[in-house]
């Protein structure tokens, strides 16, 4: 499979440039910077959500309003997000008005100035956001088993932060963790649309090289010492909400993925995985239940969760537990990896199909330190993965001894 690839640059400043030239009318454009949540000290959890949200309120030359309609007005979009370990900022738009967007995102990333009446009402929008997802078990109680599973680091800590500490949160405090985290050799700018790479290196020269360098040695506290644990609360809902979980490879390892295959199989997005056939299906236990693996630079977590009849419960935990087994048991047979994998691919390929998602993994491949990864060589690796790799991953993840579970006992 021939495809274009992305061409990659250093700007003096220790900025990282990739971009792809693809022939569209749409470009797309990320700003990554390798912070997120797990670079936060305790007092400062949610800042880094914190900043992302009050990056777009004012900058040295545009007003709230100016930064929000500034792609608004010409049908562009602009968002952004914040991980346990990084945050971004992303736009599409007509290929017209890279200029635009990049004088735009060079604004907001080094000329934010963070007013306090806008820090104010943000506070309102990020306490809201707080309390949704205390109103919904299906989300809290992924941040409950994280907050389990990684107990005492970082990893811990919740994006949003807590109700107390957003509500403390000043102009200096946001000043501080952008000057402490948010070096230029931590950022990548990247991009894919039709222009070629020398005109979009040239462009982010004009708007972000200038920007002095600013480089920090930040070391993160490595994950150890994980503990199995075993947590039940009750919930005012007619649903009972569990988790059954441990840790995994990191997103640099080799049996990432043969991870993914597994983590596919049992319980990924296609309707036919064993989960969704084997309890949903079979039994009608569970309205929701899935499986998920997360990557992190040095750990990695799989888990399964659903949402089942409080009465059903306990035979779901139970079924789970047998799907599990048979994948550390029975290897895969020729047919079930040839479908494995051709779904996989398929998934991906799809993915792909968005500029946005194609470039976001790229960027992150490469804050996380890997090469950038093409749909050639995500087809290679799928190909290679045999039946042993993924009953040996299964063994290592699934073992009933180092398993964490979280229940929320539905209670009318």
């Amino acid at each position: 499979m021939l495809e274009n690839k992305f061409t990659e640059a250093v700007l003096p400043n220790g900025i990282r440039l990739i971009h792809k030239e693809k022939q569209s009318e749409i470009a797309h454009l990320v700003l990554m910077v390798e912070t997120g949540t797990r670079d936060e000290l305790v007092h400062q959890n949610g800042l880094a959500h914190f900043v992302e949200h009050t990056i777009f309120k004012g900058t040295q030359n545009r007003k709230a309003y100016h930064i929000l309609s500034c792609l608004d007005n010409v049908g562009g979009d602009l968002n952004a997000f914040t991980t346990k370990e990084e945050t971004c900022i992303q736009a599409t738009f007509l290929k017209q008005h890279y200029q635009r967007s990049l004088d735009l995102f060079a604004d907001i990333a080094f000329r934010s100035t963070f007013p306090e009446n806008e820090l104010a009402k943000e506070k309102e929008v990020i306490l809201d956001e707080i309390n949704s997802y205390l109103d919904s078990p299906s989300d809290e109680i992924y941040d409950l088993f994280e907050e389990m599973v990684f107990e005492g680091h970082p990893l811990s800590r919740n994006i949003l932060g807590t109700t107390e500490l957003v509500k403390g949160f000043r102009r200096q405090d946001v000043l501080d963790f952008m000057a402490g985290n948010y070096s230029t050799d931590a950022m990548i700018l990247a991009s894919i649309g039709d222009i070629s790479f020398h005109e979009f290196e040239k462009l982010a020269m004009r708007y972000f090289g200038e920007q002095p360098a600013h480089l920090i040695n930040k070391r993160r506290e490595l994950f150890s010492n994980y503990k199995p644990q075993n947590r039940k609360a009750e919930r005012n809902n007619h649903l009972s909400h569990c988790i059954i979980g441990g840790l995994a490879p990191e997103f640099s390892n080799p049996l990432r993925m043969p991870i993914v295959m597994l983590n596919n199989v049992l319980g990924g997005p296609a309707m036919s995985s064993r989960l969704g056939l084997n309890i949903r299906e079979k039994y009608g236990f569970a309205y929701s239940i899935e499986s998920q693996y997360t990557a992190y630079s040095d750990v990695g977590l799989i888990n399964v969760y659903m949402g089942v009849d409080p009465d059903s419960l306990e035979k779901a935990i139970e079924l789970v537990h047998k799907e599990l087994e048979k994948l550390c048991t029975q290897k895969l047979g020729t047919l079930q990896l040839h479908h494995a994998k051709q779904q996989l691919i398929g998934q991906v390929a799809l993915s792909y199909e968005s500029g946005m998602n194609e470039l976001l993994s790229a960027t992150r491949s490469l804050i996380m330190g890997e090469p950038i990864e093409y749909m050639d060589d995500i087809i290679r690796k799928v190909e290679a993965v045999n039946a042993s790799d993924i009953l040996e991953v299964a063994n290592r993840v699934f073992d009933k001894k180092q398993l964490s579970r979280i229940t929320f006992e539905g209670v009318d």
